[in-house]
């Protein structure tokens, strides 16, 4: 079925709460292990109506934030989601009751009891209204964002629409870019810094009510983390600091020589070659036939997976104006049917974020069609989901070309290179939202000196150059994740180890790569993240020594293939 013809009715709240206290009766009866699966597998469908509206109006609401309806609709799902998501919890909580349930364990996957234990440490009934609240906070940002428009070059532009004469040639062109988009920010700053105050202190006193200390606590539990916890992050970010960083310093001079801009300031960076950045052939039309053609000869999956995709038209992915940035793949369970939402501007990341969503929806399809995958565990933790996106982005390289022609060599090191360099920005944004969420009476002003000293420990070839927005320490407020899902932002790391790895093992024999990648994919959410990156072959990041040694190879192979 196609999107257009998917119709949209609000769900009756009441019936739906009555039949989750059904379930959770049944789940705390189930007289054995046979009886309590099929129940759990039960309640996890029940919930696809529910989620696939709550969707619909999701997409519709990000399509066009200026839309009433839609809004509407995005409030009613605002202000009752909290009360069908604790309603999920209590069905978990009787399923934990029960003595047989550590049988969901061996038949449905180490994730299950796991994750249901999260659950219940998460949330319940007592943090309804702060959720409530929290929601309503982050659909403000969303329309701050959402409504952002600009004036440059004589036009009015989105904040994507920027992209583009932020990677020109020009030096005065990128400046005035960066210029018009501080601008938008900074004439919001006090909305900006009043809402992340806010949305601290809610999240804060969730955690204190459920008996946390502060929400950089209680998020492990809330992301799901299984098998690792805290101090493995820590671990992990002071490996990146230690081990990586000193790495990028030389691959940020390798891009000052290619680019021939002797000091680049924050303005320069996004340009990464003399005679410009890598272009993807213009054009909706062309782009999804070249999608068509690559996901076809990728693999039997992958072309039955984008036919349906296109065939269905679930992708929006042009930017115009009220349309959220950023991007994103969502399931419509009822209809087993992945969409894919982004806003293209014309620069390579517009591959970037095709190659990523489907990555995401592609694992999200085979998930969908496979019984022995309950509909809540189709999709793995953040952090695992991650690699899905991540991996095929690098998966897809030896049909980059049918996207990039004459410009693919520029776009494969482009690629690998922001990708490595990522991981020092993906780590201080989380060492960031620890230091305010242990810190939550800090002023504005020093959030911001927090986020320069970061900086300065995790990009410190970075120059600001007295950039408005930027240069005062507020250039993480243009980070969504921040404000919409904290601390969801180093899964992005965690999962880019295992991307490069997959890149790393993909340029020796393709072949097993896809076939160590397939694998993982076809686990969904029934693994943990160990799990994962264990029945792929690939290394844990969080071991001594891990993130050095991929960090060397990758900064060898950047060496080698300067354009």
């Amino acid at each position: 079925m196609k999107f257009s013809e998917m119709t949209y009715t609000r769900p009756d709240i009441e019936a739906l709460l009555a039949q989750c206290r059904e379930f959770a009766a049944r789940a705390a009866a189930a007289p054995d292990s046979q009886s309590l699966t099929a129940l759990y597998f039960e309640q996890s469908r029940a919930f696809a109506d529910y989620t696939t509206a709550s969707q619909l109006v999701n997409i519709h609401y990000t399509c066009d934030t200026r839309d009433a309806y839609w809004k509407a609709e995005q409030d009613f799902f605002d202000d009752n989601g909290p009360a069908v998501s604790n309603a999920q919890v209590e069905i978990f909580r009787s399923f934990l009751a029960n003595p047989h349930v550590d049988a969901l364990a061996e038949t449905i996957g180490s994730t299950c009891v796991a994750g249901m234990k999260n659950a219940v440490l998460g949330m319940d009934d007592r943090t309804v209204e702060l959720q409530k609240e929290f929601n309503g906070l982050v659909s403000q940002y969303q329309q701050i964002y959402g409504g952002a428009m600009v004036e440059l070059d004589g036009k009015q532009l989105t904040i994507p629409q920027l992209g583009p004469y932020k990677e020109s040639l020009d030096p005065k062109v990128r400046r005035a870019a960066f210029e018009a988009e501080a601008g938008y920010f900074d004439a919001h700053r006090d909305q900006l810094d009043q809402l992340y105050g806010k949305i601290v202190k809610n999240l804060n006193q969730q955690a204190k009510v459920l008996g946390y200390k502060d929400y950089s606590e209680l998020s492990y539990v809330r992301m799901n983390r299984i098998g690792y916890g805290a101090e493995d992050i820590r671990s992990f970010r002071d490996q990146v600091a230690t081990d990586v960083v000193p790495l990028l310093q030389q691959v940020m001079k390798m891009r000052s020589a290619r680019t021939g801009i002797a000091h680049p300031t924050f303005a320069d960076l996004p340009v990464m070659f003399k005679d410009g950045n890598p272009a993807p052939i213009p054009g909706y039309e062309a782009r999804m036939a070249a999608a068509r053609t690559m996901y076809h000869e990728l693999s039997p999956e992958t072309a039955e997976f984008i036919d349906f995709m296109q065939d269905n038209e679930l992708f929006d992915v042009e930017s115009r104006p009220g349309k959220m940035s950023g991007g994103y793949m969502t399931s419509l369970p009822s209809y087993k049917a992945p969409f894919i939402f982004a806003n293209w501007n014309n620069t390579s990341g517009d591959v970037d974020v095709l190659t990523h969503e489907c990555g995401h929806a592609f694992e999200g399809y085979l998930a969908e069609r496979d019984p022995a995958v309950p509909a809540d565990l189709e999709c793995p933790a953040m952090e695992s989901a991650e690699i899905h996106s991540m991996a095929m982005e690098f998966l897809t390289a030896p049909w980059h070309h049918l996207l990039f022609g004459k410009d693919t060599d520029k776009y494969s090191l482009l690629h690998a290179e922001d990708s490595f360099v990522f991981l020092a920005y993906g780590c201080e944004v989380d060492e960031f939202q620890q230091i305010m969420y242990q810190n939550p009476d800090l002023t504005p002003d020093e959030r911001n000196a927090q986020w320069l000293k970061l900086e300065k420990k995790y990009r410190p070839w970075i120059d600001f150059d007295n950039l408005p927005f930027y240069g005062r320490g507020a250039g993480w407020q243009r980070q969504l994740h921040i404000y919409e899902c904290p601390f969801y932002y180093i899964d992005y790391c965690l999962s880019s180890m295992a991307a490069l790895q997959f890149y790393l093992l993909s340029l020796t024999d393709h072949k097993d790569a896809w076939q160590r990648y397939l694998r993982l994919v076809r686990r969904a959410g029934l693994a943990s993240y160990t799990e994962l990156l264990q029945t792929a072959g690939l290394q844990v990041p969080f071991a001594p020594g891990s993130v050095k040694g991929i960090a060397q190879q990758m900064t060898r192979w950047l060496e080698e293939h300067q354009v």
